[in-house]
């Protein structure tokens, strides 16, 4: 069964850093919900999590790694090991090559190009080292930064799925971006 390989160091660039997210990031996360009461909205959940929640996460993550279920990496600025937010690789499909990423940074972290930097490191890696062909994004049309940041990670914007999910007040279209290997 396919699996993500072990992260035993850090990706990084000289801005941003990612490593393998532990229960030691669950104080910055719930001040980050908290700071930002949208978050849970723009991250598809119902409600922010708790800190019961998170820590149920953390206990799982190594079996959803080695199964190749999902992935959170934590989203680091250089020299620092406190998290400013986290990226999600999740919906992966092995037979068919491909994984969606979402991903989010604490309000005061926003538009400093960590997230652009993120995703690159990102999805290079899931697509060098991981054996994927595809990584994509959905973003909200209306979240003008995520899509520019994606784009700005080398990710395509392919188009928008009309009607795609269910939202508080309806269905909600979602925009599609998406890296492939260079051919």
């Amino acid at each position: 069964m396919p699996s993500f390989p072990e992260l035993r160091d850090p990706l990084a660039d000289a801005a941003v850093a990612l490593r393998l997210a532990s229960e030691r990031d669950i104080p910055e996360i719930l001040i980050a919900y908290q700071d930002d009461p949208q978050l849970h909205l723009r991250m598809g959940q119902s409600r922010p999590p708790s800190a019961a929640e998170l820590g149920r996460l953390a206990e799982r993550a190594e079996a959803d790694r080695t199964a190749g279920a999902r992935l959170t990496l934590t989203v680091l600025e250089p020299a620092s090991d406190v998290c400013r937010g986290q990226l999600h690789i999740d919906q992966v499909d092995w037979d068919g090559a491909r994984a969606e990423l979402r991903i989010w940074l604490a309000p005061q972290f926003r538009g400093k190009g960590l997230a652009t930097s993120a995703l690159r490191l990102a999805g290079g890696w899931l697509l060098r080292s991981c054996g994927l062909e595809r990584v994509q994004i959905l973003a909200d049309p209306e979240n003008q930064p995520m899509i520019a940041a994606a784009e700005s990670a080398g990710f395509v914007r392919e188009g928008v799925l009309r009607g795609y999910a269910r939202g508080p007040t309806g269905r909600i279209d979602a925009v599609v971006l998406s890296l492939l290997p260079a051919i």
